[in-house]
């Protein structure tokens, strides 16, 4: 038997997610002054656009009204995704952030700064950028090596398509 109200709600509002075609990745109940706010954070491998958030957030309102699982008190319904400075949590987490830049506290101390190239059951492939000059290199990271790794948003890289391009021009 769940023992908080977060867990019985994700029990609850799992399936409906699932049946969606999402991850349920986070639940939450806040307080905000008087009201509570119940905030929902979904994904999926292809990502959740606002029709998908849309379509969720209505079938989770319904369930919700129908349950009257938050109680009589008035609260918010919240959806979202992760955003873009996700923390990577679950194996499909890193999956999803291949080609993206991560920063990762390693367990043995120390941080990290390194594109996934891919990921399997026992860890990842990364590689490290070169610094002053020199290449870019390849490091295998096991999963009991990171402590901690979160997405890091790059507002200056060009994504495989463009340097296709420049390749060919």
């Amino acid at each position: 038997m769940s023992t908080t109200q977060s867990e019985r709600l994700r029990e609850l509002l799992e399936p409906l997610v699932t049946s969606q075609g999402l991850d349920l990745e986070e639940i939450a109940v806040d307080s905000v002054g008087r009201k509570r706010v119940l905030r929902v954070v979904v994904d999926s491998d292809t990502g959740a656009d606002l029709d998908r958030i849309a379509d969720v957030s209505r079938a989770l309102s319904a369930k919700l009204d129908e349950t009257n699982a938050m109680g009589d008190a008035a609260y918010d319904l919240e959806v979202g995704t992760p955003g873009a400075e996700r923390l990577l949590t679950e194996h499909r987490h890193f999956v999803r952030a291949t080609d993206r830049m991560v920063k990762f506290q390693l367990a043995e101390g120390g941080d990290l700064a390194a594109r996934i190239l891919s990921v399997d059951e026992e860890g990842l492939d990364v590689e490290v950028p070169g610094v002053k000059g020199r290449k870019a290199t390849t490091r295998r990271i096991g999963f009991p090596e990171i402590a901690k790794a979160r997405v890091q948003v790059e507002f200056n890289r060009k994504d495989k398509k463009d340097m296709k391009e420049e390749e060919e021009a």
